[in-house]
């Protein structure tokens, strides 16, 4: 981009300063959502899964368990007691992810995860122009190494089934952005701050301004995208996407979710 006489630079850092501003608002939310959580009802009744599916770690060898929002929407709509939950102490939409589970044919890892979609059922793909944010509040309960708690995915416009980005939580507390290379792969890792187990902490992940920009418990990040990405459609996902595997049923991740919104403009 040409700068002539600091104007460009001043529009982009005053696009990324509403984008911070953004982030900020979207942060506050959750804190009074958190509050109105009911205990009684299903995932759905608390948060809106209509513009969500739902993969699980069961089903078939690389064919796992997909709800759609039909059914995750709602305060009757679909729950599982091992996998995908509303906690009845703190009304928290809970996921549990054995290392055993089943997975992707293009991951070794199982989840259970949330995928973005339309509010009309179909799966979102949108472009990296204009604002995009997915806002959470949530703890990690358990992990054995580490656990991807938010993503941006590619979508259409290659044959890349790669990520964007992934947003991890580590054993030890560590919250660290990876940052894909190329369509091609190669992740690099980015420490953005430290956590302890079982406390609740936040996360905006964004596309403003053409640039990527993370903010947790309201620190902002901001990151440039990779050129080869720019002819990639995208879409959110969130939820429990455990990084480790094994044939152990018992050893895996618990992600509580007090808050989860997104918004497109």
């Amino acid at each position: 981009m040409q700068v002539v006489n600091g104007r460009t630079r001043s529009r982009t850092l005053a696009v990324l300063a509403c984008g911070a501003l953004a982030a900020a608002t979207a942060l506050a939310a959750p804190a009074s959502a958190a509050a109105a959580l009911d205990p009684t009802v299903a995932p759905g009744g608390n948060f809106d899964l209509s513009v969500w599916s739902l993969q699980l770690p069961i089903g078939s060898p690389g064919s796992p368990t997909t709800i759609g929002p039909s059914q995750l929407k709602g305060p009757d709509g679909y729950t599982n007691p091992a996998y995908f939950w509303t906690d009845k102490n703190d009304g928290s939409m809970t996921f549990w992810d054995p290392e055993s589970g089943v997975t992707t044919p293009n991951s070794n890892y199982a989840r259970t995860e949330l995928r973005e979609m339309n509010p009309s059922g179909s799966a979102a793909d949108w472009p990296l122009s204009g604002t995009h944010t997915l806002s959470a509040r949530l703890r990690v309960v358990s992990v054995t190494s580490n656990v991807c708690v938010g993503q941006i995915h590619l979508g259409s416009g290659g044959s890349s089934t790669k990520p964007l980005l992934e947003l991890y939580y580590h054993a030890n507390g560590d919250v660290v952005l990876g940052l894909e290379n190329s369509p091609g792969g190669g992740q690099t890792p980015h420490t953005l701050t430290n956590v302890p187990l079982g406390t609740q902490w936040t996360y905006v992940i964004a596309i403003v301004g053409g640039r990527i920009q993370v903010t947790v418990n309201g620190q902002a990040h901001t990151y440039p995208i990779a050129s080869g990405f720019s002819a990639y459609r995208q879409y959110f996902k969130a939820g429990d996407y455990n990084q480790s595997s094994s044939s152990s049923t018992s050893k895996g991740a618990k992600v509580k979710f007090y808050a989860l919104t997104v918004a497109h403009s």
